[in-house]
């Protein structure tokens, strides 16, 4: 069953919303829910407004997270963080660094799949979000530092970062890695990235630089095709020691 305050996500009428159990009554334009009513749910049990309209209780998951969760600032998408899992090959076995928290979106994908991470962020009030959205998020394993990783000390298989990029970031990352391990940047201009590449070019055994692109397909009754959107996000930089 759900616990009281725990996030739950409710669908249904066309409809979605990011609520928490147990907190009085929330109001849609399909009728009025009664929160507290959830406390006797579990996950995929359906609730109905006082107008009849059923709502199916789901626990949130990552996406979730990046779509409805606080935020204090513009989050990686989800396309890039898959990247930086995927390129890293982060496991269960994995302590993670991560640094520039900002809402501690990446950090709940992180915090899924390896074994700790410790998010640094030197701006309290965000630390402050990303702190709410992990404990939100019913992850143990996650610790949000409020400071600077520049300060930051341990061995770490996996190095993060999306923050305003120094080579001292890059040489500090290095410092903090294992043998083998990953360093993965995320950079949104390209004097960025140039730095990274530049710095990590003379300390990582192997080095590349990705531009972060995806197309949405659009299917009307027209015709399909590849969404007119922009589909350029940033730059992902994966170095290995």
């Amino acid at each position: 069953m759900f616990e009281p305050g725990e996030r739950v996500l409710l669908v249904g009428g066309g409809r979605t919303f990011f609520v928490r159990a147990g907190t009085g009554s929330f109001s849609t334009d399909r009728g009025v829910l009664d929160l507290d009513s959830l406390l006797c749910l579990s996950p995929g049990d359906t609730i109905t407004t006082h107008s009849g309209q059923d709502f199916r209780a789901l626990s949130p998951r990552a996406p979730d997270f990046f779509s409805r969760a606080s935020r204090s600032g513009a989050p990686m998408l989800p396309k890039d963080i898959g990247l930086a899992i995927a390129f890293s090959g982060m496991n269960s076995r994995d302590e993670v660094l991560d640094a520039g928290t900002g809402s501690g979106i990446a950090a709940i994908y992180f915090g899924g799949i390896a074994k700790r991470v410790t998010t640094y962020e030197i701006r309290p009030e965000f630390a402050k979000t990303a702190e709410k959205n992990i404990r939100d998020a019913k992850l143990t394993n996650v610790e949000v530092v409020c400071g600077d990783v520049l300060e930051a000390t341990g061995t770490y298989d996996i190095v993060h970062l999306d923050l305003s990029m120094t080579a001292e970031h890059v040489t500090h990352a290095h410092t903090l890695l294992c043998e083998g391990g990953y360093l993965i940047c995320y950079t949104p201009f390209l004097e960025h990235l140039f730095i990274v590449m530049d710095a990590a070019g003379g300390l990582f055994t192997e080095v590349q630089a990705h531009e972060c692109i995806e197309r949405e397909i659009t299917r009307t009754a027209r015709g399909s095709r590849p969404s007119t959107r922009i589909c350029h996000s940033g730059y992902l930089t994966v170095a290995r020691k």
